[in-house]
Parts: C-alpha cells; structure tokens; sequence
C-alpha cells in the first residue's frame, strides 16, 4: 500500500532539483548566449531555479516562480533573494495556467526552465492521482495506438507540449529535465508540427548523484527563434563536456546514428512486405497462464486444472527468448482464438473443461481495464492470426539492450506463443525461416536495425523499427 506521504510525492512530481546542479544548469545557459527578458520556472519547488536564475541572469526584467503547493510558495516569500522587486511567486495549477499572461513585450526573450514530474499518466492512475491534465489524446494516436501501450505518456511530455506550443507564438528557450525518451518525443513533436526551431541539445545527467534515481534523464535545450526550422539534436553525455554526437531526421524518422544509416539506407522502406507482429496480449497473466505440474496445469492463483489440449500453447515470454536451449519446461498460455473478434463460445462445445474454467474465473477476465476487451466476444485476446499457428518463428523481445534474434520450431507438436513483449515473423517452411534467420543475424542488418534504435528507451526495439528493412532487396 502506498503511503500517503509518497503518493502525494509521486503524485506532484515532488522531486526537487539541488542547488548544485540549478547552478550548474543555469552556468551552461549563459555559455550557450541565453540572455532571457523573462524567467518562468513553472514548477518551482522549493525554488532552486529560481535562486540560481537571479544569480546568473541578473539582467532579466522579471523571473516568476510558479507551484501547486502552497508551503513552498509562503517559504519563497520569506527567502532573502525574494527581495528584489523582479522576482515573483505564484500559488497555482500548471494546467490552468496561461503562460502569455507574463509577457510584457512582443519581442521579450522567454526562458522557460525547470524540471516538470517523471511521472506517466497511468502510474497516477494505480494511485489514484488526481493531478492530471484534461484527458484527451493529444498525441492523436489512432486505433489499437489510442487505446493501449501507445496512449500511456508522462505527464512531462504534455506539459512540455503545453511549453513549445506557447513559445512558438514568441521567441525564447526552453531548458528542462526530463526523461531522454521524452525530449526525443519533444523534438519529434516539434518535426511533425513543423515548428520553428534553432537549435537543440541534450545533456545527459547523473539522475543516481542528483535524485538517487535509476532513470536515463537529460537536459533538454531549446533555443527558438521565427523562420528557422532545424530538426538536428546535439547530444552531449554531461553538462561538463564539449564533445557530443547528432541526431537527426532522415526520411521523416529520428535517426540514432546518421553516419551508420545513411551507409545502408538502401535496405529502408515505409512499406515492409514482411511484418513483424508482437505477441498474445491477454491482460490476465494469473488465468490465462500456466506450468505444467505432472498431468496439471497450474494458473497464477496456484491452482491445479486439466483443460483440453486444444486450446493449450506453449508460451516462451521475452526474457526467455534467447534463452531457449536452457528451459526445460515452458510455460503454457490459453489461446481462446484464431484470429481478433473470432466468437469464443464455440468453446463450449469443443473443450468443455476450458469453457467452464473461463466461466469459473470470468469475474477476472471481465474486469480487464483495457478499452480493447469492450464490444469483442468473451474472453478474447489479441495478437493472433494465421501467422500465429505457422511452426517456424524468428522472435526477438522488445525490452533487449541488445539485438539477438532467435528461431523458433514446435514445441510439443504446437506453434509456440509469445507474450506481448515479443516481435516475430513466422514461416510455414523450415528453409526459408532458415534464409531470414541468417539474414537477420548478418552484420549488415545488425548495423542497420541499430542505426535506428535508441538503446536508453524503455522498450527499445519497436516494430516500427523492424518494419523498416526492405526484404526485396535482401531476397532478389
């Protein structure tokens, strides 16, 4: 159970930036020639930011701090700094603020600054946080994408949208910590929005030294200015180094390695033949899934059952992907259907035993939260089709930190399954899963495949990503 102290932590972002490092932030701002009318840090905390702002830029006109919490707003008033007449402290909302309520003159140089919560937005929902944004799908994510994996963002990223949204109606910076993955998004977004940018920079930061967290999190710098449209991200390991590489967009895509690329770039394509499919996704891992104890089965609920072979599969989940020679039991996984929407209660008549067991545990399969179990038949599933029943498999699991492919024949006379942190291509013939699999392992693909991939992401490999590779000039 949570505690309320650390739910209202996680809730509010509640993570305050040291001193040490708002310095350091704030030195490396005037080194890149950031000279801002107007200073908005609009999560201040306990005022970091704000304290390291009027020691850097003291030519600024105006530097606002604003929180939700109204403590640290009463102990800001009362800091020594907070005596100069420029400085101002704000209690409110971040998401019902209107950001051109401070701007005094057309032509003043924003800075936007700070460091908003590392929080998604379903992590605020299992604690049930109320300190979320108007629900909508701002990243305009289309079906299946809208309603699972892909409709799950940080809270971060939709106030950073909130940010360059507002800065592109005027001309600044903006210089905020944040998750790595989450700048890429912003820089992303920028691209498709085609929204005037100057330049771009990432810094990494050592989250374990500042906030004794495991996150990959970074500096993210924007400098804006009217006419200018430059899509390209310098990224520097540290705030301390002038050493760095560049990202950069090569056929409308984000490119992690643009040299590596462009060498193999004839093997891209938008319109793959072949396509990588993810595995079963069921949402109820405790029903759903078993090992095998003698002539048993047993669920997650630890309970014996002896279901029809029928609807019975082997299951290798992504860990064990590369793991193959060394398991020696499966698990197993109830594959209710054979392709998405197909009617389950053709089961009653053809596995009994199954039928009833989905029955007796129907309170646990009903209540799955995802808006795709809505308006399909009882007990579906999704990620499966033909493709799901050919024998022979090529699988790699999305979570790797590392490019391993793996081939895949039955299991007990049965396809094998994979749980929905897989990707794979299947095959009904041995020979040509054999020819894709050597393909695939060449260090051509591999190099291709990781000039694309950005290895710090939580879910690196993508089937975009792997949807990418021109098969027709590989095979003919």
């Amino acid at each position: 159970m949570i505690k309320i102290k650390s739910k209202k932590k996680t809730e509010y972002g509640d993570f305050q930036t040291p001193l040490v490092l708002t310095e350091k932030i704030c030195k490396e701002l005037v080194k890149l020639k950031v000279f801002p009318n107007i200073i908005i840090e609009p999560t201040c905390g306990v005022g970091n930011f704000i304290e390291s702002s009027s020691i850097y830029f003291e030519d600024s006109a105006q530097i606002i701090g604003i929180d939700i919490n109204r403590a640290y707003i009463d102990q800001l008033n009362n800091q020594p700094y907070k005596s100069s007449n420029k400085i101002t402290f704000i209690h409110d909302n971040f998401f019902d603020i209107n950001l051109s309520q401070f701007i005094l003159k057309k032509d003043d140089n924003i800075l936007i600054l700070g460091n908003f919560p590392w929080v998604t937005n379903s992590q605020l929902g299992r604690i049930k946080g109320l300190n979320l944004p108007q629900k909508n799908n701002f990243q305009n994510s289309h079906g299946l994408d809208a309603i699972t994996g892909k409709s799950n963002f940080d809270i971060s990223e939709w106030m950073l949208i909130k940010c360059v949204d507002f800065l592109q109606n005027n001309q600044g910076y903006l210089a905020m910590l944040c998750k790595t993955s989450v700048a890429r998004k912003i820089l992303d977004y920028l691209y498709k929005q085609n929204y005037d940018l100057f330049y771009c920079a990432t810094y990494e930061i050592d989250t374990k030294k500042y906030f004794k967290a495991t996150v990959k999190a970074c500096l993210l710098f924007c400098h804006f200015k009217p006419g200018i449209k430059n899509y390209s991200c310098d990224v520097f390991d540290n705030l301390d180094t002038s050493t760095y590489h560049t990202i950069s967009y090569i056929n409308n895509r984000l490119i992690s390695d643009s040299k590596t690329f462009r060498k193999f770039s004839y093997l891209y394509t938008n319109k793959p033949k072949i396509k990588w499919r993810s595995g079963v996704k069921h949402d109820c891992s405790k029903i759903m899934e078993f090992d095998k104890v003698g002539d048993y089965l047993v669920n997650g609920l630890g309970e014996k059952v002896k279901l029809e072979n029928s609807y019975i599969y082997p299951l290798i989940k992504g860990s064990n992907v590369v793991n193959i020679d060394k398991i020696k039991t499966a698990k197993y996984v109830l594959i209710t259907q054979n392709y998405i929407g197909e009617d389950t209660s053709k089961i009653k008549n053809n596995a009994p035993n199954t039928w009833h067991y989905l029955q007796s545990h129907a309170s646990y399969l009903d209540k799955r939260a995802s808006r795709i179990y809505k308006n399909n038949p009882r007990f579906s599933i999704f990620g499966v089709g033909d493709y799901s029943f050919y024998p022979w498999k090529i699988a790699i699991c999305g979570l790797y930190k590392k490019l391993e492919f793996n081939l895949f024949y039955l299991l007990e006379n049965k396809p094998v399954m994979f749980d929905d942190t897989v990707y794979f291509i299947s095959f009904k013939e041995e020979d040509k899963a054999r020819k894709f699999f050597d393909i695939l392992n060449s260090p051509e693909i591999i190099s291709f495949y990781s000039s694309l991939i950005f290895w710090d992401d939580k879910r690196p490999i993508k089937s975009s990503i792997l949807n990418c590779l021109d098969w027709e000039k590989l095979l003919y």
